[in-house]
């Protein structure tokens, strides 16, 4: 019994297993069968239109693509055709016939290094369905130079160029201009000699003529026919009291009308004023007159006031005749003091201008801190080695074979490295440029490396190569991170970048630095960029960012 159970479970599953292969075989043979449908209802060839070109010439690489006018395809994009480079991709007319379509794109390849090439396949999706197309070998052939006609010259070595100075002179003309403007507006408006105004006249001329002046001013007035008397007699009094006070020395403005009475009485007696009695009892006169209208509102006729005036004339004719000669040791005092007057308003001028001139400065620079910052305006002032890199003249050029294509602040001088034995018998050649020290504020090299033998490169060694030579500079505390990297033409590198510690080579603390290293390669070669800077160098990041966004290699050997 126990025999025939055990066939009897054997036989159920033989039955199962049979039913679940022929259901696979069935699937298996429903999705070949509708691969292969798609596959025949699409076509693709590829074709070009020679395999033997001269260094630089082109050459047209057709793809063809005849399928289902519903059916999505895509073509190759990008430096796909390497150790060739694509020049051109033109998509040609579509043409349709029914149900079918035929779509067409041309592509111009070049190379610029002789040797026989391979275009690898290349490869279309047709509704995610990949078509691989068939491989062509290229010949590049180098140009005939005939050496009889054509003299050749050795190769000229790297020159010192001289900086270009182009943006500094514009910096400068720029401040000149704003200078000029500044100082025009400072003459136009304080050390110019504007013409005077009535007023300005008046007050340059001597005590004399300005009271006569001024009394035939008050004579044409409207004081009188406008009844205000009290305006009238107050300049009248005003002008000779100016006079007396300009002219005689003697405190008259402030004085009292019998003061100043007493004060003439005096400079008479005193031979300094040869005035008679007649005319200081007339002076007296007007002022008790003025005071009666000033205070008290007393109002006198329009004739009486008019000869007041007239009274007030004669006083001051007679008074200047009165005054005796200066002598002259005054007048050269008097000259001298005018001098001095004039140069102390010639210095206020300067004063003003150059307060001004100051105000201007620190509301720049007041203005800049904030609106800038004051590491910007520090930097811009006194100069940072990272910012001149920054704003400086860049240079883009390819360095190394393969060649890596980079646009740096600085050219990137050749270095020479012994490399030990054992490297060197499995390296051909190794090409370094490199501007700056790993340990210093910023540093760019390059690295192109071929090896003797098609292998595919060792990343991860040259990497830790890489940073063990960072260890032996005095960088600790390495911190690594690691991540894809596309150039701008989309090749695929590896990106290794972190941070670390250094001496500071000025002082005993120590300073954080980062790093990154790009990385490349295929088969027999391999290409590297480091960079290194200082953190929290705001400008080195600028830099940088620069840098990776312009990187380019060629994956040819």
């Amino acid at each position: 019994m126990e025999f025939e159970v055990r066939n009897t479970k054997c036989s159920l599953n033989s039955v199962q297993n049979s039913w679940f292969l022929t259901l696979w075989a069935f699937l298996f043979v429903f999705l070949t069968s509708q691969e292969l449908s798609a596959q025949e209802s699409s076509k693709v060839k590829a074709e070009i239109d020679t395999t033997n070109i001269k260094i630089g010439e082109q050459i047209q690489y057709k793809i063809t693509v005849e399928t289902d006018s519903t059916d999505i395809v895509h073509f190759p994009e990008g430096q796909t055709f390497s150790p060739l480079e694509t020049v051109d991709a033109i998509m040609m007319d579509t043409v349709k016939n029914k149900n079918k379509v035929t779509l067409q794109r041309v592509y111009a390849l070049t190379q610029f290094d002789s040797g026989a090439y391979t275009i690898p396949q290349q490869r279309i999706a047709i509704n995610e369905q990949p078509f691989l197309t068939d491989s062509f070998r290229i010949k590049v052939t180098d140009v005939a130079v005939d050496t009889t006609k054509q003299k050749m010259f050795d190769i000229k070595p790297l020159i010192q160029v001289e900086k270009s100075y182009a943006n500094v002179w514009k910096t400068v003309v720029w401040i000149i201009l704003v200078l000029v403007i500044i100082g025009g507006l400072l003459y136009w408006f304080f050390l110019r000699k504007k013409p005077l105004t009535e007023e300005e006249k008046e007050a340059l001329l001597p005590p004399y003529d300005r009271a006569l002046l001024e009394l035939k001013k008050l004579e044409n007035s409207r004081y009188l026919i406008q009844d205000e008397y009290k305006k009238y007699y107050s300049e009248l009094t005003d002008i000779v009291r100016s006079y007396l006070e300009e002219d005689v020395n003697i405190s008259a403005l402030e004085s009292t009308t019998g003061q100043l009475m007493a004060k003439l009485e005096m400079l008479k007696d005193a031979g300094e004023l040869k005035l008679d009695d007649e005319t200081l009892k007339q002076f007296q006169n007007i002022l008790q007159t003025a005071d009666l209208v000033k205070f008290a509102k007393s109002k006198p006729s329009t004739s009486i006031a008019e000869q007041d005036r007239k009274a007030v004339e004669q006083i001051v004719v007679k008074t200047r005749e009165a005054l005796p000669e200066p002598t002259e040791e005054e007048l050269l005092k008097n000259e001298e003091y005018l001098e001095e007057l004039e140069k102390k308003k010639q210095r206020k001028k300067i004063y003003w201008v150059a307060a001004i001139f100051a105000g201007i400065i620190v509301f720049s620079i007041v203005f800049s801190l904030v609106f800038f910052g004051v590491k910007e305006v520090r930097d811009t002032v006194f100069g940072y080695p990272t910012k001149e890199l920054l704003e400086g003249e860049w240079v883009s050029s390819s360095y190394g074979f393969p060649p890596i294509d980079i646009e740096t602040p600085e050219v990137l001088l050749r270095k020479e490295i012994e490399l030990p034995p054992e490297t060197q018998e499995l390296i051909k050649e190794l090409q370094t440029f490199s501007y700056g020290s790993y340990v210093g504020i910023f540093s760019v090299t390059t690295s192109s490396i071929t090896y003797k033998e098609q292998t595919d490169p060792d990343f991860e060694a040259a990497i830790g190569a890489t940073l063990g030579t960072f260890e032996s500079l005095g960088v600790k505390n390495i911190i690594t991170k690691q991540e894809e990297f596309a150039t701008k033409s989309g090749i695929q590198g590896i990106k290794t970048f972190g941070t670390g510690n250094f001496k500071n080579p000025d002082g005993d603390e120590s300073k954080k630095a980062k790093y990154t290293i790009l990385s490349f390669g295929g088969k027999g070669f391999m290409q590297q960029i480091i960079i290194t800077w200082e953190d929290g160098d705001d400008y080195a990041e600028q830099i940088v960012d620069r840098i990776l966004s312009a990187v380019d290699v060629k994956t040819q050997t």
